[in-house]
């Protein structure tokens, strides 16, 4: 009943857009770091985004920014993936994530595989064809 559940996730052509969603009824475990990640078959799992609303960062890949948007609802009981200008190097099973961290090592969750996250969706499938 605490486990983020992401959806959102299909099929777009290059350059198109999706928006990616995660969230959780009842009680969730305390948390002030959300992220994203996504993983293909046979690769690493990928850092895409993070923030810590409260501390008010936010993270973003090298490989995505300028072109991904992580974001809360007002309620602060959804997370958000805006992802515009899609192409092929996104394809992925995406990821949403829960921690509880300080804003500095939120950020540096991306790229950090020693930052725990205890919460973790099950994921949803984005495809960017050509």
């Amino acid at each position: 009943q605490a486990r983020p559940v992401e959806s959102g996730g299909g099929s777009v052509q290059t350059g198109g857009s999706l928006r990616l969603s995660c969230a959780a009824s009842g009680y969730t475990y305390p948390h002030n770091c959300l992220a994203w990640f996504r993983q293909v078959p046979g690769k690493e799992r990928e850092g895409v985004a993070a923030m810590h609303p409260s501390g008010g960062t936010a993270a973003y890949a090298d490989s995505v920014k300028g072109r991904f948007t992580i974001s809360q609802d007002n309620a602060e009981t959804t997370l958000y993936l805006q992802m515009n200008s899609l192409n092929a190097e996104d394809t992925a099973m995406y990821y949403c994530a829960w921690g509880l961290l300080a804003p500095d090592r939120c950020a540096a969750s991306l790229d950090d595989r020693e930052v725990v996250f205890y919460l973790w969706g099950q994921g949803t499938q984005v495809t960017v064809s050509s």
